[in-house]
């Protein structure tokens, strides 16, 4: 899968989701640092990537249809320490089927993930 992680995701991900075979870039690497969610959107867009972000303007999902994007996944801790942040993200990449995640909407929590689907 190729993916593209916020700025508000730890960079040990980078690593870690490499090391299991996803091509993972950042936004600080594309410069983007600091940007406004539109351009990392289509950043993310325009390189086929699958975004992992905290940030919740992602969270609209009438902005955010499934089917009409690579795939986005909100990451939503109650305390989104950064190694609590990588527990989670490298337990769903091991536990799930991340692949069939592509064009989806998806929402984790501690507990649980909404999985939404192209209709």
């Amino acid at each position: 899968m190729n993916i593209k992680l916020d700025e508000n995701m730890p960079l040990k991900l980078v690593r870690i989701l490499t090391d299991m075979g996803h091509q993972t870039d950042t936004v600080p690497q594309e410069g983007l640092a600091g940007h406004d969610d539109k351009g990392v959107w289509e950043a993310a867009q325009a390189t086929g990537r699958f975004l992992i972000t905290q940030d919740l303007d992602f969270s609209d999902i009438r902005r955010f249809i499934p089917g009409t994007h690579h795939g986005l996944l909100l990451v939503r801790l109650r305390n989104p320490s950064r190694t609590a942040l990588v527990q989670r993200v490298q337990t769903l990449f091991q536990m799930e089927n991340v692949e069939l995640w592509k064009a989806c909407f998806v929402v984790a929590t501690e507990r649980k993930v909404r999985i939404r689907r192209p209709e």
